[in-house]
C-alpha cells in the first residue's frame, strides 16, 4: 500500500463566519477524513487564527485546502503531517 497522510495540522485565518464548529464540519464532511480538531489560537475584529487538526485514512491535501478557501479561510503553514504506509483501516 502506498504512502498516505492520516493527519494533518494547519494554521489557518479565517473569517468569524463561519464558527469554528460549523468550520469543522464542513472539513469532516470531505472523503476520508474521519476527525477535525480545531482551536483558536488568535482573534481580532475581522478574523481569527485557528489550529486545525485533520486525522483520517488517506486525507486528500488539496481537498482540504479548497474546502478551507471555500469557506473563506487560507492556509497560512503546514505545522504537522504523520504519513503512514502499509496500514489500512
Amino acid at each position: 500500500m502506498s504512502p498516505a497522510i492520516k493527519k494533518i495540522v494547519l494554521d489557518v485565518l479565517k473569517p468569524h463566519q463561519p464558527p469554528i464548529y460549523e468550520f469543522a464540519m464542513r472539513i469532516e464532511e470531505l472523503p476520508n477524513v474521519n476527525k477535525v480538531s480545531i482551536s483558536t489560537q488568535e482573534r481580532d475584529e475581522q478574523t481569527e487564527t485557528v489550529k486545525v487538526v485533520i486525522e483520517g485514512v488517506q486525507i486528500d491535501y488539496d481537498e482540504v485546502e479548497k474546502r478551507i478557501v471555500e469557506l473563506g479561510g487560507s492556509v497560512h503553514s503546514v505545522d504537522e503531517v504523520t504519513v503512514e504506509k502499509g496500514t489500512q483501516e
